[in-house]
């Protein structure tokens, strides 16, 4: 196998990252003309609504889905390998039996909680009955949740990316006239429309590989608890990540305003999304690779740190250009409205450092299947960064909710290096150290640049360390051989 085929190597990540992150870009692109249109039409008040909506929906989704979105797509995938159609068939009915059962009684949860969740998500107003209405958008994410594992299963990346384009195409068209003609009274009726599609538009490209047979199979739902015990681990952590941005939002609602939490909601997606499109291959391409390693030591550290130099070489042009670009990209996205949450974005991008270089490493106790240990992370994480949240914001407002998520992540990053360590014997490259020592401080002298005053000088200095940091890490990757035209052209596609 040569050095561009081998499927760890320079290229191969690249290529892929390539592939990913030019439809994330895509969909980023749209998402972005939508926000900025909601954001216009609604204002702070109206996007700090769809965020507590959102956020409570998807802790109930995570809490009743049983994990069969990730736990399938290992089921399905070893049984499409040996191209066994009884056997593939069997595994079919299998998830959509569970994914079905997990619908029904995620929407009978959210009916049955519908009081508890207006209480604790809003504490004013009675919205027992927005909770009622949408809780057909849990069942509608759980059949959704089936069928894309099914795609990613059976490796059909080319209908995942379609199928990703056509849910914000369509979120994009059908909720934008929605908030101009009823306002914040049609947020709920939208929630529930983009659900529909997005769930219509998965299985109409699912059935064509996958066509629906009907069956009723008491054995048929016994053999699931397997698959159910592999996705708990990913349900608690579900749980707990969204329990987390649950309790950081119901906090800014009690304690400050609907406006002050829409600014939060529109920053924190803003920065990890739009600057984060580089780490979409991770699940789809990284993971399965780094299981595959997962009992030799060696080619485990060799992938991760080949994934973690990929993604900080990739990433920092783009987050030095990302925090020097705010003043253009806030009222370009949203509008002059989001200003204030400007510092707490700026903040931030330092965070999103920290995440290029954990993130591959993350990945290890699942790939060993140490559901333990995973969690065990997860938890650690989400209890600091709600408490350094409550705390920052009291202190500094919305600049320290992002000095606390920051510093949160730098915490995160050296346990999990650690535990790794200790774990796994994974030992962090000398090129990642050498790449790390060269970024990093061009991301602080950005974040130094943006109290400069005059835009003459802010605008060349900014200009110039984008520069500077693209130029470093065009090198440092063709000097490993890596194919940039090749990337460049797939991510314009």
């Amino acid at each position: 196998m040569n050095k561009a085929d081998n499927p760890n190597s320079y290229n191969h990540i690249v290529k892929y990252t390539g592939l990913f992150g030019g439809v994330q870009g895509l969909n980023i692109l749209i998402g972005v003309l939508r926000n900025k249109l909601v954001a216009t039409i609604l204002g702070p008040t109206g996007m700090g609504l769809i965020a507590l909506f959102n956020s409570t929906i998807k802790l109930v989704s995570d809490t009743t889905n049983l994990g069969i979105q990730m736990s399938a797509v290992r089921n399905i995938s070893e049984i499409y390998e040996s191209g066994n159609e009884e056997q593939i068939s069997h595994i079919v009915k299998l998830i959509r039996s569970w994914s079905l059962i997990t619908a029904v009684a995620g929407m009978l949860l959210c009916i049955v909680l519908s009081p508890i969740l207006s209480y604790w998500t809003f504490g004013w107003g009675d919205h027992t009955l927005h909770f009622i209405l949408l809780s057909p958008v849990i069942a509608l994410m759980a059949i959704t949740g089936g069928e894309m594992a099914l795609l990613k299963g059976a490796r059909q990346l080319k209908r995942l990316a379609v199928v990703s384009v056509y849910n914000v195409i369509a979120a994009l068209v059908t909720s934008i006239p929605i908030y101009y003609f009823f306002g914040e009274s049609g947020i709920v009726p939208s929630l529930i429309i983009m659900a529909l599609f997005q769930m219509l538009f998965t299985v109409m490209f699912s059935y064509r590989i996958f066509p629906l047979r009907l069956s009723a199979n008491k054995m048929l739902l016994r053999e699931g608890i397997d698959m159910v015990h592999l996705g708990i681990a990913f349900v608690v952590a579900g749980i707990l990540g969204s329990g987390a941005e649950f309790a950081i939002r119901s906090y800014l609602s009690y304690t400050s305003t609907l406006e002050m939490l829409g600014l939060f909601s529109a920053g924190y997606m803003m920065t990890m999304t739009y600057s984060g499109m580089v780490f979409s291959a991770m699940e789809t391409d990284y993971f399965p690779r780094l299981s595959a390693a997962k009992d030799n030591v060696r080619d485990t550290n060799l992938l991760v740190n080949r994934q973690m130099e990929v993604s900080l070489l990739l990433i920092a042009p783009i987050l030095v250009a990302f925090t020097i670009g705010l003043p253009i990209l806030i009222p370009l996205l949203y509008s002059g409205k989001f200003f204030p949450v400007m510092g707490m974005m700026q903040v931030m991008v330092i965070a999103m450092y920290m995440r290029a270089v954990k993130l591959p490493v993350a990945y290890l106790p699942l790939a060993k299947g140490d559901s333990k240990s995973y969690l065990m992370l997860e938890a650690i994480y989400d209890v600091v960064v709600v408490i350094l949240v409550f705390i920052a914001f009291r202190l500094w407002g919305l600049t320290g909710c992002g000095i606390a998520i920051t510093v949160a992540g730098l915490f995160d990053l050296l346990i999990i290096i650690g535990y790794a360590r200790y774990k796994y014997q994974y030992r962090c490259s000398s090129e990642i150290k050498r790449y790390m020592a060269i970024q990093f401080p061009i991301g602080i002298l950005a974040y130094m640049f943006t109290f400069i005053e005059t835009p003459l000088v802010y605008w060349s200095a900014g200009i110039l360390l984008t520069i500077i940091s693209g130029g470093i890490s065009y090198e440092l990757l063709r000097k490993n051989s890596v194919k940039l035209p090749d990337f460049f052209n797939r991510f314009r596609r």
